[in-house]
């Protein structure tokens, strides 16, 4: 019995990074069929048009050449046949991100919504597809690692076979890696995990294995066993100075630095590796919130449009308060390490004036064309749904212990909110998140929502800390880099320290400004996001930091800048730095949070 729907994908090319894909429809319609690729992936909310990717399409039926026509920009048309149909096209994969498809003589990757295209009227239908090794003998080591099961249901050929999904929204939630990986794995609640690794490493995979897996038993726990999938695959590209990560169903795309790896024999964890755990428990945290409890929008997708909702926050905010507290909760990091996490987000949010102008439903709603889309006056006009979601849920979480003495906690919303997915299956509506956490508590939040949601005023986050014996601070840090983190307030300066209201990064000609706060010297004088600082009263500017370490508050300077290829030479008045470095440290009586 042939299947309705079965693609083939090869590597055909992969020094000219090409895929080389066919599509056959044992049926297709009588009036010509319909396909369309998908115009974003979920979980990364921005047009980015992968049909733009396709280098050649064509079709065939019983080997005789089928007129297609195009409709958009990402739809086409057969004419009508009497017979099986075959799309054959060639995609070009050189995204080196978790969103897009991938490929080189070294790897490959892609994601479904980057190759295949749908066919109209059987995206509920089941579907199969074909990965086939490259030719060459180059190749002949190469694996595939997928969360997608294998048609037979046993693994065989590195990977390489026929795969199966119960629809096109499923083929496309599973993403592929191809290439010479090392992989471990581990079980977390009986469950099996497989952790893939590509890239250049010296890493200890071992102990990766045995964090993640405390980091994976502890957000099973929280929703209650057993897990919503039967397996699940981690799979991690390492390189230099990258970072990102999408969530799928069974599985998540990850990237990172080498360096954040565990070394080999290294004890503790360092900032990098305690970044990439973050990361791990992020995407997993989302196989709950946000794969299958979603915003009613969602459901079902509309790949070919914006889908907006004012629910990101709940969906990606909550997600990012849960992922570092769920490395303390494992037992991998101790309280004041997880409280350092924390007052660095609280630095993040504090330090970008765009919170005073733009609400968390206004972030998440306009996510599509304002946090995908950011540019030099970003800070100034948006606030992160992620960040500032992650205190909203921490100030939400100390709210409902305070009020019900301990007796409730956000846990009990996240387990209220997925027992009521575990039995309709239905997206929440605008709004109904809200209510929904009242009825899990016992509490009339409206207030607070009404602050945190609908309003740009700064969350009380100190008296809710108070509540568990931890006080809220800020002082004036030690420069650009310092976030905050735990410990007491640093003893302010004899002299306020000097600021330009930027932020910069090296260029090869000095400091190039990659932000110009509002209300700042530098844009009071002038400046703008991209203009280039190459000296400071006749001194070359090489370090941001250190250009503003030997200013004066009040004190003009003359500063020599490139914006594009003219020069100028404007005058800045200095002024004295805010405190915008939160510090977070213990009193002598504290509560069980964040412990418990």
């Amino acid at each position: 019995m042939s299947v309705p729907v079965l693609y083939r994908i090869r590597p055909a090319s992969p020094e000219a990074h090409l895929f080389e894909v066919s599509l056959t429809v044992s049926q297709p319609a009588k009036k010509g069929q319909l396909f369309h690729l998908p115009a974003w992936i979920p979980g990364s909310y921005m047009i980015r048009e992968f049909a733009r990717h396709i280098v050649t399409l064509h079709a065939e039926c019983g080997g005789q050449p089928v007129a297609l026509h195009k409709l958009d920009k990402h739809s086409w048309q057969a004419d009508p046949v009497d017979g099986a149909l075959t799309l054959y096209y060639q995609v070009y994969a050189f995204d080196l991100s978790v969103r897009g498809a991938y490929l080189d003589a070294q790897r490959g990757f892609f994601n479904g919504t980057s190759v295949f295209l749908a066919v109209d009227g059987y995206e509920q239908g089941r579907c199969e597809v074909e990965i086939e090794r490259p030719r060459g003998k180059a190749y002949q080591d190469w694996r595939v690692a997928t969360s997608l099961p294998l048609r037979e249901g046993k693994q065989k050929d590195n990977g390489f076979g026929r795969y199966r999904a119960e629809n096109y929204d499923a083929l496309i939630d599973h993403p592929v890696e191809l290439g010479l990986f090392e992989s471990v794995s581990f079980k977390a609640c009986g469950v099996p995990h497989e952790f893939v690794v590509s890239g250049r490493f010296n890493a200890d995979l071992k102990r990766l294995a045995r964090d993640t897996k405390k980091i994976c038993e502890w957000h099973i726990r929280l929703f209650g066993e057993p897990a919503p999938f039967d397996r699940y695959v981690f799979m991690l590209f390492v390189g230099k100075e990258i970072y990102g990560g999408l969530e799928h169903r069974a599985s998540t795309a990850l990237m990172a630095d080498r360096d954040h790896l565990p070394r080999p024999g290294a004890k503790g964890i360092d900032d990098g590796y305690l970044r990439l755990l973050g990361l791990i428990s992020h995407e997993y945290f989302h196989a709950w919130n946000v794969k299958r409890l979603k915003p009613a929008a969602f459901q079902p997708y509309d790949l070919t449009r914006e889908n907006h909702t004012r629910l990101l926050w709940a969906f990606e905010g909550v997600t990012s308060y849960y992922d570092d507290l769920a490395l303390l909760r494992a037992g991998l990091i101790d309280r004041e390490r997880y409280l350092g996490c924390v007052a660095e987000t609280v630095t993040t949010v504090w330090r970008g004036n765009g919170r005073t102008k733009q609400t968390l439903e206004a972030s998440s709603f306009d996510a599509w064309t304002k946090y995908y889309r950011q540019d030099e006056n970003s800070p100034n006009s948006i606030v992160s749904y992620y960040a500032k979601g992650a205190l909203v849920a921490l100030a939400l979480d100390l709210l409902i212990r305070d009020k019900t003495k301990g007796t409730k906690s956000l846990d009990d919303v996240m387990r209220f909110l997925w027992k009521k997915w575990q039995k309709d299956g239905a997206g929440l509506a605008e709004g109904e998140w809200e209510s929904l956490a009242g009825d899990a508590t016992g509490l009339d939040l409206h207030d607070f929502f009404q602050q945190a949601l609908r309003a740009t005023d700064d969350l009380p986050l100190g008296p809710l800390l108070a509540t568990q014996g931890i006080k809220f601070a800020f002082d004036y840090g030690a420069g650009l880099t310092d976030r905050g983190g735990f410990g007491a307030v640093k003893s302010e300066p004899d002299v306020p320290r000097a600021s330009l209201g930027i932020k910069g990064a090296s260029d090869p000609l000095g400091v190039r400004l990659q932000h110009v706060y509002d209300g700042g010297a530098a844009q009071a004088a002038g400046l703008s996001g991209g203009d280039v600082i190459v000296a400071v009263d006749g001194l070359r500017a090489t370090d941001a930091d250190k250009m503003q370490a030997g200013l004066i508050a009040g004190r003009s300077v003359i500063v020599h800048a490139f914006r594009r290829d003219e020069l100028l030479t404007v005058q800045v008045l200095p002024k004295a730095q805010t405190a915008d470095a939160c510090r977070l440290s213990l009193m002598k009586k504290t509560g069980p949070w964040p412990a418990v």
